[in-house]
């Protein structure tokens, strides 16, 4: 059986609805994704000493769906070798029950070095805005976002294709300590469906917090004609948060896949992402420590 040292990984693919989720990582006192599954698998394997602790590839936020989301879980030999780990995924839906807005598609062994958060090269998105009466679905309103305006795609596409390449997204995101805004924004597309959906997709190396629902937001106010291309350049060279557009709702958001190499790369990738994310969280904190010190000296 497939292990790292003294670890069997788990891999788990799982997709689930966000509506009635505070997201996806545990919280006290509050409903989340990941709460869910960790009491559904103690729930089942406690007896096997199983104490887990998901490991994901994306935090989704409150609201937020998943359709490709991925996770691993790292086991004991002893307890792997008790655990029949194909069939994971259906004791965990069982416990879940049926239907729930969490379904765990598969489970497997992973492949040697597989990390679900570090080795992936890519998380890919799509958000839904439903922009006309007759495109408006009740049965599709809590994964679709509906605006009062017809947009403009080709002006989106105009600001999409601008925004593309490696930025600090400072301007559309929202600030943690210590927490690096540089990413590589690989794709972002606009269409529409064949209901006449709008439909962004966007794919990067990973996103910071509320990233896309921002990136959406500021392409939508281009739309709707109430921002300019060069407005929206602007404010990204700014590096600050701004109120000139607005954050799309969390529902009509949703991860729908993570890429990753093939197997042979997989344990390099992982160690080159911890890495360049720790080289950027030191620069990050020299920064807020310099702006302290200046601040301090100041006196301001």
């Amino acid at each position: 059986m497939a292990g790292e040292g003294d670890r069997v990984r788990v891999r788990f693919d799982l997709a689930y609805e966000g509506t009635d989720f505070a997201g996806w990582a545990k919280q006290p006192n509050l409903r989340t994704v990941q709460g869910e599954l960790e009491a559904a698998l103690v729930r089942l394997y406690s007896g096997f000493g199983v104490l887990p602790s998901l490991v994901v590839a994306g935090r989704t936020d409150a609201g937020v769906h998943a359709l490709g989301q991925v996770l691993h879980l790292d086991l004991t030999p002893e307890q792997a070798s008790r655990i029949e780990i194909s069939r994971i995924a259906l004791s965990v839906n069982g416990v879940l029950g049926r239907p729930h807005d969490i379904v765990v598609r598969q489970t497997a062994v992973a492949d040697a070095g597989f990390d679900a958060r570090f080795s992936a090269t890519w998380r890919r998105y799509e958000y839904r805005i439903a922009d006309s009466l007759p495109v408006r679905s009740p049965l599709t309103k809590r994964t679709t976002a509906w605006t009062t305006k017809v947009l403009d795609l080709d002006a989106m596409q105009e600001v999409a294709n601008e925004l593309l390449g490696l930025h600090d997204w400072a301007s559309f995101c929202r600030p943690r300590p210590f927490a690096t805004t540089i990413r590589t924004l690989q794709d972002f597309r606009w269409s529409r469906d064949d209901e006449g959906v709008v439909k962004a997709t966007l794919r990067a190396d990973a996103f910071c917090h509320s990233m896309v629902r921002a990136v959406v937001g500021a392409s939508v106010a281009v739309g709707e004609g109430r921002l300019s291309l060069d407005d929206v350049i602007g404010l990204r060279e700014a590096l600050e948060r701004t109120s000139a557009f607005k954050v799309m709702p969390a529902r009509g958001l949703t991860l729908m896949e993570v890429g990753y190499p093939d197997a042979a790369g997989l344990a390099a990738r992982a160690e080159e992402t911890r890495a360049r994310r720790s080289r950027e969280t030191l620069a990050e904190q020299r920064l807020a420590l310099g702006a302290l010190f200046d601040s301090a000296r100041t006196g301001r």
